[in-house]
């Protein structure tokens, strides 16, 4: 009996042990994914600050790129996630109030946030949609970083943004990320790809797909725009709505489309719940945006409803 219990003894802390091992690498291997240094060559990008560049940057933050979900209407900044047992993510507070990093910022650093999602230490930033801010003009994005220069100061400490052995673990194991939300977009943004062109501004499906790179809409209609699962988790139930002419919208007028982005309201009747679809920040944009953004999803192949 004895034999047989210290035969038992030995296999469960063998089991024990390598449990235990593995932690430890998994736990080395997520921390060097947040420590990861990105050795990124600043382009020179002349931060302008008259009036009409302003307003295009505040435009821009607040109906397309839509910077205020996260950092908040004042960009005072937003607890993002605060799971104690895994993480703590703050969008930081931009101004340059108390608890604010604004003024500790340079516009190189600005622009190795925004555009390459890396912060002035070198590593890359958490859950900062840089992958999608890539693809900023280099004309639009030094409007944006004018936009965010010029807020007033905000007084907000918010909590630091950290990770436990646990969080470090589930980020070695890919838990944390997704396509659609990456944890740390750096990772797979080409940071040596030339600025994007933008199309002149008009009611054109060129300057319409320009519009559709720079905001969130793929993180939940997919790369394709046929649908997909809701990049939230918790949100088990919900496939997003194909937009191409495939989908639902291939039966809408233009007219239809931008009510529907402007009231939050269907052309059947159905209600958008804005915490799911911000309709009430997309519907921010300009008749002609919207109009433009129509006209690029028109011009997308016809494509069937993604439905797993």
């Amino acid at each position: 009996m004895k034999k047989v219990l210290r035969i038992i003894g030995i296999v469960l802390g063998s089991i024990i042990g390598l449990f235990l091992v593995t932690g430890v690498v998994l736990y080395f291997i997520g921390t060097a994914r947040l420590n990861r240094s990105y050795d990124i060559q600043i382009e020179n990008v002349p931060i302008p600050t008259d009036e009409q560049a302003i307003a295009r940057g505040r435009h821009l933050a607040e109906a397309v790129t839509i910077c205020k979900e996260c950092h908040g209407d004042q960009l005072q900044g937003t607890v993002l996630e605060a799971q104690p047992m895994i993480a703590t993510i703050s969008a930081p507070n931009l101004t340059t109030g108390q608890g604010g990093i604004g003024g500790n910022l340079n516009d190189d650093d600005f622009i190795r946030a925004i555009r390459h999602g890396v912060g002035p230490d070198g590593r890359g930033l958490i859950i900062m949609h840089s992958d999608v801010f890539h693809n900023l003009s280099q004309q639009d994005l030094s409007a944006v970083i004018a936009y965010v220069k010029s807020v007033p100061p905000v007084d907000q400490v918010l909590p630091k943004t950290q990770t436990t052995v646990f969080g470090r673990i589930m980020i070695a194991l890919g838990v944390l990320d997704s396509d659609a939300v990456p944890l740390i977009p750096a990772e797979r943004i080409d940071q040596t790809a030339p600025f994007a062109k933008m199309p002149e501004q008009g009611v054109t499906a060129g300057y319409g797909g320009y519009l559709m790179s720079i905001t969130l809409c793929r993180m939940c209609h997919g790369t394709d725009l046929a649908g997909g699962k809701f990049p939230d988790p918790s949100v088990t139930t919900l496939i997003t709505p194909n937009l191409t002419p495939g989908g639902e919208l291939g039966s809408w007028t233009e007219a239809q489309f931008v009510d529907t982005m402007k009231t939050g309201v269907t052309p059947h009747g159905h209600e958008l719940d804005p915490d799911l679809m911000p309709w009430n920040v997309f519907g921010k944009m300009t008749d002609n945006e919207l109009k433009a953004m129509w006209m690029y999803l028109q011009s997308l192949p016809e494509l069937e409803q993604y439905t797993h």
